[in-house]
């Protein structure tokens, strides 16, 4: 609860996070595994993790960065202060440092800046954004077992997948992006739980391969 907290009251991204922040008993198994989990449990020192971005599709062409999450060794009360540095130049993004937080801010970072491209790319507004993905998380996520190979060797995880916007009543006014998906996949064997995050957005047909519009992702490369 102490992680989900700092992250409420540090992030500018706060309003993703489960409105009922005060019953955590309330969290979907995709707002508990996100938001309301150690992430750093297994950190005993200050660590750096290290994720490369990577964003390809017709919408926009192929474009590299980096993120970084610099995380303190353990506090007095055992959780770690952290610092986040999001992408570069256009596509930087700076939220404020946590402090004593235990969930990985890096989700908030990535999804905050989802928020704001569809802001910008559609015209919408971003609180309106928020609201839709907090919404999928808290009732529309698909939460599975998954195994995936980082490192070079297999880990046990899991995979988060939310479409925020495919039943919106009001998806008429940003059709073009209302099929955009989200896939988000944790495990706890990873240091800072996060493996990969991903957007997704494919033009509309029945091709067997449809075009993509625009993918971004970010995935865990390193930790030191």
């Amino acid at each position: 609860m102490r992680a989900l907290l700092s992250l409420v009251v540090a992030a500018a991204a706060a309003a993703l996070t489960p409105a009922y922040a005060a019953d955590p008993s309330q969290f979907s198994e995709a707002e508990r595994r996100l938001f309301a989990t150690d992430h750093f449990k297994s950190l005993r020192k200050q660590t750096r993790l290290e994720y490369a971005y990577r964003r390809s599709g017709s919408l926009q062409g192929e474009a590299q960065d980096r993120a970084v999450v610099t995380v303190s060794a353990p506090t007095a009360n055992g959780a770690h202060d952290v610092h986040v540095d999001f992408l570069s130049g256009s596509r930087r993004l700076e939220l404020p440092d946590i402090k004593d937080a235990e969930g990985n801010p890096i989700i908030l970072h990535f999804l905050e800046r989802e928020v704001r491209e569809m802001n910008r790319l559609t015209g919408g507004s971003a609180n309106y954004y928020r609201k839709r993905i907090r919404m999928a998380l808290a009732e529309g996520a698909r939460v599975r077992p998954v195994t995936r190979v980082v490192g070079g060797r297999e880990v046990a995880a899991v995979e988060i997948s939310i479409a925020p916007y495919r039943d919106d009543p009001a998806r008429s006014r940003y059709e073009r992006f209302a099929e955009k998906t989200y896939v988000l996949t944790l495990s706890d064997q990873v240091p800072g739980a996060v493996i990969e995050m991903r957007s997704e957005l494919l033009a509309p047909g029945y091709g067997v391969t449809p075009d993509l519009v625009l993918a971004e992702s970010l995935t865990f490369v390193a930790h030191r």
